[in-house]
């Protein structure tokens, strides 16, 4: 049976497709961005995801044209998406999911990305920036997430070390710290590995 990991994130832009390639390299696993808008020109996350060396990345259901929330960039498209398709595949390992943006992204105007994991019931890792404004954000997405029932795995911090920030979010929230990625340059499969494994344990996630 599938072993599914959810990755969202407080807001758009914070690295969280990076810390979710990480992951789903780190742990042999399989990578899945159910809905992804912003194709026009753009390089999908997927793509991104199978450059920083995930070996298994699955194809999108949905594929999207504008930079936009799905839901408007699915009407932009004349597309209609059916929640149904949105259900977790079915893997040989553990597969790590990425949502977009943050967790109240609406899908459909009648559902939130949020809605959508706590129908998957799988853990989740938050991802947050270390930088001003994430206590906020961060706590924001806690209560989201607990209102929903959906399990949390913890937070992932991506950016520059900021220690009583993070440390002030988990004691507030009553949530594990995973750990920190740092921002990585040059980026590429090799540094990323190595940075995930200097900052993470993957027993955490298993």
């Amino acid at each position: 049976m599938t072993r599914a990991i959810i990755v969202t994130g407080t807001d758009t832009g914070i690295g969280k497709t990076i810390f979710a390639a990480a992951l789903a390299a780190a742990l042999g696993g399989f990578y899945w961005k159910p809905i992804q808008s912003g194709l026009d020109g753009e390089l999908s996350d997927s793509d991104t995801a199978k450059g920083l060396g995930v070996n298994h990345v699955l194809p999108e259901a949905y594929r999207l044209t504008e930079p936009l929330s799905p839901h408007r960039a699915a009407e932009l498209d004349g597309i209609e998406i059916d929640p149904a398709r949105l259900a977790l595949p079915q893997t040989d390992g553990p597969l790590v999911v990425e949502g977009a943006g943050g967790l109240l992204v609406p899908v459909t105007r009648a559902l939130l990305f949020a809605d959508l994991f706590a129908r998957w019931r799988a853990p989740a890792v938050l991802v947050a920036r270390t930088a001003l404004g994430t206590i906020n954000h961060s706590l924001l997405s806690v209560e989201a997430m607990r209102a929903r029932a959906i399990p949390i795995l913890g937070i992932a911090f991506v950016g520059e070390a900021n220690e009583d920030n993070e440390a002030t979010i988990c004691a507030l929230a009553g949530v594990t710290r995973l750990g920190r990625l740092p921002w990585i340059d040059p980026l590429d499969p090799a540094t990323l590995a190595a940075a995930f494994a200097d900052h993470f344990r993957v027993e955490d996630f298993r």
